[in-house]
């Protein structure tokens, strides 16, 4: 069996984990790591795990917790995953990192966009980015995975074979997205209080969302030079989910623009075997209730011949494929496992 940690547990990202991992044939959670609830039975903080998980919240002495596990998957805010790791740790365990301390190969970016100094700029080059259907061969020898963002999974998943076969034109690619209100995480915050969220959608880190530059970075490794984008995100009235749809100019080949069967190939072609990634019918666009609570990545498409472009569309689930769900895939390509070994999970509807 692997044995896992959980630092930052009793997050939603962290509890996600905890109910894949029971679910998950040879992997156990040994102990759950929570700074704010030491001492505190785990199942008084997550109701649905009374009489299922017996644990109590420890501390998060890395130091010493370590030694009694395989890997540590660490979800917690940005900056605390770089402050803790160290070549000690590294040799003991395998670290699966969901904040963003690891996805972004410039420092400067990162300290730019997320406000504070990176801990450990040692480990950025060596950080594998885990998204799993196109860095999978790098994760499997990975000792440090950075687990992608839940609007960068989606973003990056619906775009990519569009940009790889140069079938859009990467400058002209704007993404909007939608989440649920688990994306903002667990903390109290006014802005995420029910009255302030229900019955309301509304835009923010308008030009300026920390996904921005993970997004642009991944795309670009496929466009073959960096990439610019405008990426809008929307925060909706629903617990989990995240929609994205986006934009592009279409490239001529041949003097012709890409018709709906070239841009189904270009998707075929990347995603045709992937278990978790479900290419939509034509006419058929993604609902985010139609992969809530499971791994699943659906993609839908449409030419719009009278602008010249295609719109993209992606939904997945923010605490599965999202975070979670993505992190349990990346554990088990690093530990050789049957990679959808704990996640073939049906999506609940309604």
């Amino acid at each position: 069996m692997i044995r896992v940690g959980i630092i930052g547990a009793t997050g939603y990202a962290g509890a996600e984990i905890a109910r894949l991992i029971l679910g998950h044939p040879e992997a156990e959670v040994v102990w759950y790591g929570s700074k704010s609830y030491i001492g505190q039975d785990f199942s008084d903080i997550y109701g649905n795990f009374f009489k299922i998980i017996d644990e109590k919240c420890l501390d998060d002495n890395i130091e010493e917790l370590t030694n009694e596990v395989d890997v540590v998957f660490t979800a917690t805010p940005q900056g605390l995953c770089a402050s803790l790791i160290n070549e000690d740790i590294l040799n003991k365990v395998k670290v699966i990192d969901l904040s963003a301390d690891f996805r972004l190969k410039d420092v400067s970016v990162y300290e730019e966009w997320y406000k504070i100094e990176h801990k450990a700029p040692t480990y950025i080059e060596e950080a594998v980015y885990g998204l799993c259907e196109i860095n999978r061969d790098k994760v499997k020898g990975a000792r440090l995975v950075a687990n992608p963002g839940c609007y960068t999974t989606c973003s990056i998943l619906t775009a990519y074979p569009l940009i790889k076969e140069g079938l859009i034109d990467p400058d002209t690619l704007i993404v909007d997205a939608l989440s649920g209100v688990t994306g903002a995480g667990r903390g109290a915050k006014v802005a995420n209080l029910y009255c302030e969220v229900n019955e309301s959608c509304k835009p923010y880190g308008v030009a300026n969302h920390r996904h921005t530059p993970e997004i642009e970075e991944q795309l670009g490794y496929a466009a073959g030079r960096p990439m610019v984008i405008n990426f809008t995100p929307h925060l909706v009235p629903m617990n989990r989910g995240i929609l994205a749809t986006e934009y592009a100019r279409l490239v001529k080949k041949d003097g012709k623009l890409p018709t709906k069967e070239d841009i189904r190939a270009a998707y075929e072609k990347y995603y045709k075997k992937e278990l978790f990634i479900r290419i939509l019918k034509d006419g058929v666009y993604p609902e985010t209730r139609f992969v809530q609570g499971s791994n699943f990545v659906d993609i839908g498409f449409k030419i719009d011949e009278r602008t010249g472009r295609v719109i993209m569309m992606g939904a997945i689930d923010n605490l599965v494929k999202g975070a979670a769900g993505q992190a349990v895939q990346n554990m088990n390509i690093m530990f050789g496992l049957e990679e959808s070994m704990g996640l073939r999970l049906v999506p609940k509807c309604p």
